[in-house]
């Protein structure tokens, strides 16, 4: 086996106890993130669902934090540690594996999606990875059979809402992706490989259905201790909960003052609520979608070089196009950016997904609301500049091969919210309350994410109380306020957004009092995206030489 620091000619060479974990554990246990990385030699792997490779990896798993944490204190090793503690208490305590159907059906699509999304190498030679996970497909299924036990109803009916657009993923999407392959005896391998993998799934669904909905009677709820684990772990976020729900509440607060403040500007007359449903109207023409989101993006790009906010350290702007069809079961709007070790498919797409034209006007002018102007600002942001596509592109850069592959969501998702406020508040948009009412709507959702999130699985509100919440708190509609709120029972950690948004804000503040005079925006950006994307906490105490509160 070819160790990872040597393959990436880096930071591990020397250092085999980092090698080891990389190549021993992180890529074994979990091949399609080595696709995802651009690793290619895990190509051909699908994850190992079995109850005997689960209890191998727990194993292994704390084997290896006992040879870590005697390890000297550094930033890679607390990223280690955290991984493999929040491995032990994801499969040994919260123990998603024996509750979650939906993890085994969407897992092994994203792990053929992987494959397919990108073109990393000639089409006859990812169709025959395809093949490879394929051929695992079956027996995967039959191990999550297995597992399943007395999942909560709401995760079956999850799973059971998600499978028609998977089993029409396998039959339709997946042989469209590759249309150059003109090789007979490849093609009769695919065709055989993929319809076995459709029919498997097809038997799960009638499984889910007959067996294990009936069945189906579980708690979704993590528990205080679980929850308060979990996001240290994975997060490295220390604050008590009812400290953290204090901010959470505040956030919202002011999100709401804001959000009056923004639709008074508009049209003082009507309620805020009404405002905000006039704007979502405006939205350009579905085969106008493509072009509307590219000319959001020069303008971003433009902006942000002009004011200095941010280095952007590519020149090459994301390619924004229709989402291909094999994807639109899956997203309305994506960034597909390379992963760090990628040398092949280097391009990033913006990918946003139009309606279909055959839906009736309804449905075309609901799906569409979701794009309307102001909302396409704030979503360009979010997902390109200086979003998701700006931090990705210095991820290469990190320090370390560790910095590059382990991160944290308070991090990631949390400086693509920040941006979303931060552009605004740096001047983009002249004042328009119309972008400042988009941007606030979308963190007034974020916020109602992370007390829902940490409310309903700390049993300090129901399920039909998170809905309601979602409606009258962040203004939602009650068919989103549902979508969110069924996100949130096997998503528990959802608060990532707005609190990573509040801990940069915090550090930010923090590093200009420390820097004084020589201060600058794009200074402290830059400084930022230099660490790759890890818990906050690390990032503080590199550019303050301290740790400190991070809220």
């Amino acid at each position: 086996m070819v160790l990872l620091g040597v393959l990436c000619g880096g930071a591990f060479a020397q250092n085999s106890a980092y090698d080891r974990f990389f190549s021993d554990y992180f890529f074994r246990y979990s091949p399609t993130q080595g696709t995802s990385a651009g690793l290619h030699q895990y190509d051909s792997q699908l994850e190992d669902y079995s109850r005997k490779n689960v209890e191998a990896q727990i194993r292994d798993a704390k084997r290896l934090e006992k040879a870590f944490a005697k390890l000297p204190p550094s930033d890679d090793r607390d990223l280690v540690l955290g991984r493999l503690r929040a491995d032990v208490l994801a499969l040994r305590d919260i123990r998603m594996w024996e509750k979650n159907p939906d993890s085994y059906s969407s897992g092994i699509t994203f792990s053929i999606f992987t494959i397919m999304s990108r073109k990393f190498a000639p089409e006859a030679d990812r169709m025959r990875s395809v093949i490879a996970r394929e051929k695992a497909i079956p027996a995967a299924l039959e191990d999550a059979k297995a597992n399943l036990k007395n999942p909560p109803k709401i995760y079956t009916e999850v799973a059971l809402e998600q499978l028609p657009g998977i089993i029409g993923f396998f039959r339709k999407d997946v042989p469209a992706a590759f249309p150059g392959v003109k090789d007979s005896s490849l093609l009769a391998e695919f065709r055989q490989a993929n319809e076995a993998a459709a029919g498997a799934l097809e038997k799960y669904q009638e499984f889910l259905k007959n067996d294990l909905l009936p069945r189906s009677h579980g708690d979704f709820r993590l528990g205080a201790a679980n929850y308060r684990k979990k996001l240290l772990y994975e997060e490295m976020v220390d604050t008590p909960l009812a400290e953290l729900l204090k901010v959470g509440y505040a956030n919202l607060r002011e999100n709401q003052r804001a959000m009056k403040d923004a639709a008074a500007r508009i049209d003082p007359t009507r309620d805020p609520a009404a405002v905000l449903a006039d704007l979502m109207k405006d939205h350009p023409a579905p085969d106008e979608l493509v072009a509307s989101v590219s000319n959001t993006l020069s303008g971003l790009r433009e902006f942000i070089e002009t004011r200095h906010i941010v280095g952007i350290p590519s020149q090459v702007l994301p390619t924004v196009e229709e989402t291909p069809p094999f994807m639109r079961a899956l997203t309305s709007a994506s960034m597909d950016t390379p992963g760090p070790y990628e040398k092949v498919a280097t391009e990033a797409f913006f990918n946003v997904t139009p309606p279909e034209k055959d839906w009736p006007k309804e449905r075309i002018e609901e799906h569409m609301q979701s794009f309307g102007r102001a909302e396409l600002t704030t979503l360009a942001v979010h997902e390109a500049y200086p979003g998701h596509y700006v931090q990705f592109l210095w991820v290469p850069r990190a320090p370390s091969e560790a910095k590059k592959i382990l991160g944290a969501g308070t991090n990631v998702e949390g400086w693509a919210h920040y941006c979303e406020q931060m552009m605004l508040d740096e001047g983009f948009g002249n004042g328009d309350p119309k972008l400042r009412l988009a941007q606030i709507a979308d963190a007034l959702l974020r916020n109602a994410r992370y007390i829902v999130g940490v409310e309903m699985h700390t049993g300090n509100m129901t399920f039909d109380q998170g809905v309601d919440f979602f409606v009258k708190e962040g203004h939602t509609t009650r068919e989103l306020a549902l979508v969110e709120t069924k996100r949130g029972t096997s998503d528990p950690t959802y608060l990532m957004y707005t609190l990573g948004k509040l801990e940069i804000l915090k550090l930010r503040e923090d590093y200009k009092k420390k820097q004084g005079a020589a201060f600058t925006l794009e200074g402290f950006h830059n400084e930022f995206l230099k660490q790759g994307f890890p818990p906050i906490k690390i990032v503080r105490r590199n550019l303050l030489g301290a740790e400190g509160s991070a809220l």
